[in-house]
């Protein structure tokens, strides 16, 4: 009798030790795709970031040299700007589109 009740406890401890090791499993699983996913939305706010950023710069550059060289009634930098960020803009939606496609 005590022999089939230590073989009972035994196999008890056994499942619930591998009860315990498979938790912890799907637990690590789960932190580790929830830290590419963290990493996934830090990647994109840097692309997106900077896919607003360089064209605005770089029209903003350029509207500035027109300004400084070029005499006109006009403010070029303010247009520039405001053509380089709307550029940004639609460069920066087709980025989030074929990210969200994938």
């Amino acid at each position: 009798m005590n022999k089939s009740k230590s073989k009972l406890e035994d196999k008890k401890k056994t499942n619930q030790f591998y009860e315990k090791i498979q938790k912890k499993a799907v637990r690590k699983i789960e932190a580790r795709q929830k830290r590419k996913e963290i990493w996934f939305v830090l990647g994109m706010f840097g692309m997106v970031g900077w896919s607003v950023t360089i064209p605005t710069l770089i029209c903003l550059a350029i509207g500035i040299w027109i300004d400084t060289h070029i005499p006109s009634p006009y403010s070029w930098t303010l247009m520039l700007l405001i053509v380089g960020l709307f550029i940004g803009c639609l460069t920066a939606w087709y980025w989030i589109e074929k990210e969200g496609n994938r």
